[in-house]
């Protein structure tokens, strides 16, 4: 592939992980090697007392802003029987205080350094609430089209939609934060939610005159109260 995709993900310790296949000498017959000799457990290398473990500090480490840990990395071959080999680089993550258990991640990407690794990885929860989000408010993955083209323009355009949501929101929320997230007695959060923010622009473009046109203000009649009017905005601003 020109442009190949590189896979990050778990990886147990006790995977079967071996050395490159060694390279094939003139006038060899028979089938090429997938895989050289086996390797140690990576959960034996994460107990020899001679493993040369490397602290690195990790950004935005799961909500927290930097955490401190002990790597070590290498390349192998991941083979499992009936299974094409996989070359991998393999980063065992060890936590000097002892808050977590040691853990193993693996990336396709040999080139790849543990500290981006580790950051690619602990990312992962953004996109995968960003995609939750836009599926569940935006209907994203639920367009009613039958046209490849049709699908391929909405979805990045309901993916932007999202980042416009949220910039919008992230410029009105510091001030009004408190008056728009809505709360449960069961589900207390201190962050707004992308709902939250949902909300809070709607209201913001509902308000303003150039968005919706009516009738001039002083021909007006208020006939409903004004807190009726500001509940049934709140409740419709939280609408799916």
């Amino acid at each position: 592939m020109s442009d190949p995709i590189t896979f990050i993900s778990r990886l147990r310790l006790d995977a079967a992980l071996y050395e490159p296949a060694p390279p094939r000498y003139p006038g060899q017959i028979g089938r090429p090697r997938l895989k050289g000799p086996r390797l140690p457990n990576l959960s034996e290398i994460a107990q020899e007392p001679d493993t040369s473990w490397k602290p690195i500090m990790v950004a935005n480490w799961y909500g927290n802003a930097r955490r401190s840990v002990e790597v070590v990395s290498r390349t192998a071959i991941w083979y499992s029987t009936g299974l094409p080999a996989v070359p991998l680089r393999w980063v065992l993550i060890r936590d000097p205080h002892k808050g977590f258990e040691t853990q193993a991640l693996l990336c396709t990407d040999l080139d790849a350094d543990p500290e981006r690794i580790i950051s690619w990885f602990v990312r992962r929860w953004q996109m995968e609430t960003t995609f939750q989000e836009v599926r569940c408010r935006l209907g994203f993955e639920t367009q009613r089209q039958w046209s490849d083209l049709a699908i391929r323009r909405s979805a990045p355009a309901l993916l932007s939609l999202f980042s416009v949501v949220a910039l919008f929101a992230h410029r009105l929320m510091p001030s009004r934060f408190t008056e728009v997230a809505r709360r449960a007695a069961w589900y207390e959060k201190s962050h707004p939610t992308f709902t939250d923010a949902l909300a809070l622009v709607r209201k913001e473009l509902w308000a303003q005159e150039a968005t919706f046109y009516g009738s001039s203000r002083e021909a007006d009649t208020v006939k409903v109260p004004r807190a009726f009017v500001d509940r049934l905005t709140e409740v419709v601003c939280y609408a799916a």
